[in-house]
């Protein structure tokens, strides 16, 4: 991401979905453009016109934080959109390395695996800036067994969202979702521009993804720290599930989340099915011919069956039967004895 035409659109696409009403101004005459004037932001937030001009035109280094905040006031910008902007200001300060961080495949310690192992009652993994899943718990593994049928390693949600069909099945709310993830790379973007591999990502699927490539010029930003996610899975059918984001102070970049359904639900039965289904001995491979054999399975583009499936009425759940025979997605713990999560 080159900075300054991040600070130059950002700024723009902002004062361009401002009216004059929404900012309180009288408007005088035509306008050739949407939204506010340069002079109008200017005036709102008390600075000149050409020192505003400056700023728009990319250029955020020896604003001071009180510059910002009157910026962020006269753009109307909400929190997520405010921490955006004061992180493009820090990026653009001066400092002792400029230099792109080199892409790296990110491992856990042992001991943060051993975390996500004791938790039994929620679906949870730990993923870095770029939507890579560093690991995850057997329900986690479990919920996105999509994603891990997939061939790419490590396994990325944003990919998995914008490049594979199934993500449309998979998410009955996917344009919604899919905003949503771009808006949240927009901001792990602000915060970090030299994250070589979130700028790779962002690349390969502005090239390839023309949904993504839309969503990305619209400049939104959004913090994802809880919510609600509503899903289709392939063995249990709808979930509606609670996510919950935990910053790990200890693992620079990473993120741990929870995903967990509301007691007394069909969501809550959904997800106690699925994490009987991992829990089998089948779902749980310990030695290392197996966990070979499983990645050997993976290089072929066929799906696994999924059935059988039992239907009743519009709610499917998958039958005692199907628990026993199903084969479950392998575990891709990101621990160092698996040779596809070594770090390259």
């Amino acid at each position: 991401m080159e900075l300054k035409t991040e600070i130059r659109e950002f700024l723009a696409s902002r004062r361009g979905n401002l009216t004059p009403d929404q900012a309180g101004l009288t408007a005088y005459g035509p306008r050739r453009v949407p939204g506010l004037r340069r002079s109008e932001i200017a005036t709102l937030a008390g600075v000149s016109v050409e020192y505003y001009t400056r700023i728009e035109r990319g250029n955020l280094s020896g604003v001071s934080d009180n510059v910002l905040e009157a910026l962020a006031g006269a753009l109307q910008l909400d929190d997520a959109e405010r921490a955006h902007l004061f992180d493009l200001a820090r990026a653009s300060r001066p400092t002792a390395a400029t230099r792109r961080r080199r892409a790296t495949r990110q491992q856990i310690r042992p001991n943060l695996q051993w975390v996500l192992d004791s938790i039994t009652g929620a679906a949870a993994f730990v993923s870095n800036g770029s939507h890579d899943i560093i690991a995850a718990n057997r329900l986690g593994e479990a919920l996105w067994s999509p994603l891990y049928a997939m061939v790419d390693r490590p396994v990325n949600s944003a990919r998995y969202l914008f490049l594979e069909p199934t993500a449309r099945e998979m998410y009955p709310d996917w344009e919604r979702i899919a905003n949503e993830t771009v808006a949240i790379m927009r901001h792990t973007a602000g915060a970090d521009p030299r994250d070589r591999r979130l700028s790779e990502l962002v690349g390969e699927l502005s090239m390839r993804s023309e949904e993504f490539r839309t969503s990305w010029a619209s400049h939104n930003v959004r913090f994802h720290n809880t919510g609600t996610k509503r899903m289709m899975h392939p063995l249990v059918g709808e979930l509606t599930l609670n996510f919950e984001r935990f910053d790990l102070a200890a693992e620079n970049g990473l993120t741990m989340f929870t995903y967990t359904a509301e007691p007394g639900t069909l969501s809550a039965e959904g997800l106690d099915l699925l994490s009987s289904w991992a829990a089998t001995p089948r779902a749980s491979p310990t030695n290392r011919s197996h966990l070979d054999q499983i990645d050997k399975q993976r290089s072929t583009p066929a799906r696994p069956s999924l059935s059988p499936i039992v239907t009743s009425g519009s709610d499917e759940r998958i039958s005692d039967k199907a628990l026993a025979q199903a084969e479950p997605e392998p575990r891709c713990r990101g621990r160092s004895e698996r040779p596809n999560s070594r770090a390259s």
